[in-house]
């Protein structure tokens, strides 16, 4: 009883600003240290595998981009299949009933694209580190280099996949007039003046808007998310309501993931997808409608 209340309760401190108190997605480094060494709790890092190595919260399980992708394409990045992630969670010792603490180095960014995978196969028992490794050094939380060992179990994701996060290329071409898409990618990016590896030419979907992700968070500070009026302000200058229907996109569903945790979880947006194959997928195909500087006179 004592797990479930402390995950699904916040208290208010100074790592957490206090609109983000008992919010269902999201933890506190201070309370995170009280529950931490709890039976049921799984701290995942998600960074990449050399700073894992270098430095990890205490107890931590490593996790990367790379072990949670669909590798049967020809192009980098797609969500995987129930049973990858069944294999995989197995393999690292992961129940059913625990709950997760995930966190990165980066704003969440790379932590949100688990959280959106598992949201839409209706795996719930997720939190997301508020601050990352920088707020749980700030209180002087445990960190070393040990890798810890796993007992193999049977992880089973729930039967039924709700998918309500998730939207595939062929469903975005026929909401293309339908839907508001926002590129959440860099403006050189959006404006294809720069070109990301893995993506076939530069440039964004046609009619997109922009707002990059890095907007939401403290990016030159400590990396936490910033207040709900500080959110509500930046996507107030898109002109857009809180029942549109919203696609959003980067360069590979990525940054877009972390959006739509902001969009549906902190600032209540009801009909919001994350297209998954994104820039890279959308750029391979010609006839697929873009733009970039030498479509744009």
């Amino acid at each position: 009883m004592f797990l479930l209340v402390a995950l699904m309760s916040c208290k208010k401190d100074s790592t957490t600003s206090k609109t983000y108190s008992k919010h269902q997605y999201l933890i506190s480094a201070k309370e995170l240290k009280e529950i931490g060494k709890e039976e049921g709790i799984k701290i995942i890092d998600f960074r990449k595998e050399s700073a894992y190595k270098k430095e990890h919260i205490a107890n931590a399980i490593h996790l990367w981009r790379d072990d949670i992708v669909n590798k049967n394409y020809g192009y980098d990045g797609m969500m995987p299949i129930p049973n990858e992630i069944e294999k995989l969670f197995s393999e690292l010792g992961i129940k059913s009933t625990d709950h997760l603490v995930i966190y990165d180095d980066i704003g969440l960014c790379e932590a949100a694209r688990l959280w959106w995978i598992l949201q839409n196969y209706s795996f719930t028992n997720v939190k997301l580190l508020q601050g990352g490794l920088q707020s749980w050094k700030q209180i002087s939380g445990e960190t070393n280099s040990t890798i810890p060992s796993f007992t193999k179990t049977n992880f089973k994701l729930p039967k039924e996949k709700s998918m309500k996060y998730y939207i595939a290329k062929d469903d975005v071409k026929q909401q293309l007039s339908t839907s508001i898409l926002i590129d959440t990618r860099t403006k050189d990016e959006y404006l294809g003046k720069y070109q990301k590896k893995g993506a076939a030419k530069a440039g964004r979907i046609a009619n997109s808007l922009h707002l990059d992700w890095a907007e939401t968070i403290h990016y030159h500070g400590d990396q936490s998310l910033k207040s709900i009026e500080e959110l509500e302000k930046i996507y107030s200058n898109l002109n857009i309501e809180k029942n549109d229907s919203i696609i959003l996109y980067c360069h590979s569903g990525v940054r877009s993931a972390h959006t739509t945790f902001v969009l549906t979880q902190l600032l209540g947006y009801k009909n919001v997808k994350n297209y998954d194959g994104s820039w890279i997928e959308w750029s391979r195909f010609n006839e697929l409608p873009y733009e970039n500087e030498s479509t744009i006179k």
